[in-house]
């Protein structure tokens, strides 16, 4: 097991995937040691800079729409039920499920989600070893139950047969423009990207008939570590669905052999038995201290978070209140000030596993900025995504390091339509793949240039992926004049994320 596995996996969420890379590559070189006798040579502590600017809350809200998250645990160790919301006291054919404590008894109907995230690590004396994930469900009444896809999408980190679909964290630059040819850096990057542009991966099948008193096997795939250095893989795989009827879904770990996935006895045998093993408890809800997240397994309650943000009372906002930033993804102790937790709220989770879906992994945003140039002169704002020090407190601003950390906070794609484009004309919808290290200005994704009283509609849409360490901001920043960064302490580590 690499030993950065264990601090990646204590970062929050979905996010922090260990990263299997391709053997061919070397590994990062060592820090290099302090000069002591030309302390001049030493490396000097980074500086944080305080932005002056506004920060507000984002507008709108989470829609209702369930969403299963299963991330915990995210390495697994064992085989068994990663999650279940069966009603363990009637099972899927009458017969009641042994383990009660491993069954959520949450069915779903319409329209639900699922996110699920999860890595292997083999073992040298198991080379070629494979851990297969399924998905399973079946109607809880006693009528078949039409299950349809309405969009979907699922990558490895790593592929090691070419066929499966998978997204190797690669070095990108900071922002590329996604184009005909696609743009990611890992799984949580890819799947996310896909869905943007409501694509479906072509190993998903459309629709699924479930019929009553039987289990059906939805989805088995696998997560193969052969031929890889370390021994290490994961994948993300997250689905839209809808369903004419109330299911129980679950999602089943099993080990084999890489050839050949387990047969659909073994799946209903581990719906039978107990629990994965689980893993990083989370601190009490309301506790002082450090801040342990812990990582999500159960059902929470939103899937898209939608807003109009205007100035209050008009159905516009001005481009005079530049600059000024809304926070993503915001949660407990990253609030910058605002108050504002975009948490979705859990309505079942697991004893031991988070408390609420903290970092909203796999949530959309689809946000509406209706601007109108307020001033007198004709005036140019830059959009940007950002990933500001961590803060919960209003500071006047936000902090930036002078210099981004290593850490890699966000890798992902934010679509936006009515940026500037040729001949004076709003640009139609276009894509950018973001690479955001902490403490990182973003760069800017476009600008919008309106004369004295003229509006323009801005839509931003972006998924939030997992390989990303929560929260973000969204900005409008005037191009010129810049405001005056002020210099502030060398920044110290703070508790993840």
């Amino acid at each position: 097991m690499s030993p950065l596995l264990p601090l990646l996996l204590l970062a929050l969420g979905a996010a922090a995937e260990p990263k299997a890379l391709p053997a061919s590559q070397p590994a990062a070189a060592s820090p290099a040691p302090l000069n002591r006798t030309n302390p001049a040579a030493t490396p000097q502590p980074a500086q944080t800079v305080l932005r002056r600017q506004s920060v507000v809350p984002l507008a709108g809200g989470l829609d209702r729409v369930p969403m299963v998250n299963d991330n915990n645990p995210e390495l697994i160790v064992g085989p068994g039920i990663l999650f279940s919301g069966f009603d363990p006291r009637r099972g899927w054919n009458g017969v009641p499920l042994p383990e009660a404590a491993a069954h959520l008894n949450s069915p779903l109907n319409g329209p639900f989600e699922l996110f699920s995230h999860h890595v292997y690590a083999g073992k040298p004396e198991s080379l070629d070893s494979t851990l297969w994930l399924a998905v399973v469900a079946a109607p809880r009444g006693e009528q078949p139950v039409r299950l349809r896809l309405r969009a979907g999408s699922t990558a490895l980190s790593q592929s090691v047969d070419g066929q499966d679909p998978a997204a190797p964290f690669l070095p990108l630059p900071v922002l590329m423009p996604q184009g005909l040819t696609p743009v990611w850096s890992g799984p949580g990057s890819r799947v996310a990207t896909e869905l943007l542009r409501r694509e479906r991966s072509p190993q998903l099948p459309a629709e699924w008939i479930l019929p009553p008193g039987q289990l059906s096997t939805l989805l088995v795939l696998p997560i193969p570590v052969r031929g890889l250095d370390p021994l290490l893989n994961g994948r993300n795989l997250q689905l839209r669905l809808e369903a004419d009827g109330p299911v129980d879904l679950a999602t089943l770990a099993a080990f084999g052999d890489t050839k050949q996935a387990p047969a659909a006895p073994v799946w209903a045998q581990l719906l039978q038995g107990g629990l994965s093993p689980k893993e990083h408890a989370p601190s009490p809800q309301g506790s002082p201290g450090p801040m342990i997240y812990s990582r999500v397994s159960g059902v929470e309650q939103g899937s898209a978070w939608r807003g109009r943000h205007t100035d209050p009372g008009q159905s516009s906002l001005a481009m005079s209140r530049a600059p000024i930033s809304w926070p993503i993804a915001a949660l407990e102790r990253g609030t910058f000030g605002t108050g504002q937790v975009q948490t979705p709220p859990l309505s079942a989770f697991y004893p031991g596993t988070a408390w609420a879906a903290h970092g909203s992994y796999g949530v959309e945003y689809d946000l509406t900025l209706p601007l109108r140039n307020d001033t007198s002169a004709p005036l140019s704002l830059q959009l940007a995504l950002e990933s500001p020090l961590k803060s919960d407190q209003a500071l006047g601003g936000l902090r930036f390091n002078s210099v981004p950390g290593k850490a890699v906070l966000f890798r992902g794609t934010v679509e936006v339509s009515g940026l500037d484009g040729v001949a004076g004309k709003p640009a139609g919808r276009q894509g950018f793949h973001l690479v955001l290290r902490a403490g990182q200005m973003g760069p800017a994704l476009g600008t919008v240039t309106l004369a004295p009283g003229q509006q323009r509609q801005l839509q931003v849409r972006l998924i939030y992926p997992a390989d990303a360490t929560p929260p973000q901001v969204l900005s409008l920043l005037p191009i010129s004049p810049a405001p005056e960064p002020v210099k502030q302490s060398p920044s110290t580590p703070s508790t993840a994320p």
